[in-house]
């Protein structure tokens, strides 16, 4: 990976043990690694669409730490609000033969927005998508 994309609203994590995704000690690491980092707070769900899926995690009983889906209410929000909205291309362009990695702080993919941003740019641009888990 060369270039990593930034797809959260706030760049800044509660709790130490997140510390290292907090925007100026991350964008510092990936510097020192050599891979460029860009933060597109177009691709960002609004607070009310994460509100929405906190409801669902709750009466789900997971976290937003723990959670394991996405709710159908949030999808169809997130999609309608800002993926059918935001004009793909010119990041597409952007990264252009990069290998870029979308970021969020979800653990698993299908549990975060980016998975939507995700799977849109492989139906619309054909890229190759990864998940990768630590």
């Amino acid at each position: 990976m060369n270039l990593l994309l930034d797809v959260r609203q706030r760049r800044g994590v509660r709790g130490a043990r997140y510390a290292w995704a907090n925007a100026a000690r991350l964008e510092a690491a990936l510097r020192e690694a050599g891979i460029r980092y860009q933060h597109l707070p177009e691709l960002a769900p609004t607070t009310a669409m994460r509100e929405l899926q906190y409801e669902a995690d709750a009466a789900r009983g997971e976290g937003k730490r723990s959670r394991t889906v996405l709710a159908p209410a949030y999808v169809e929000r997130y999609t309608e609000e800002v993926l059918d909205r935001v004009d793909l291309e010119p990041i597409v362009r952007f990264v252009g033969r990069s290998t870029a990695a979308l970021f969020c702080v979800e653990r698993d993919a299908a549990a975060c927005h980016r998975s939507l941003i995700a799977a849109r740019l492989g139906r619309e641009y054909g890229a190759r998508i990864v998940n990768l888990r630590p």
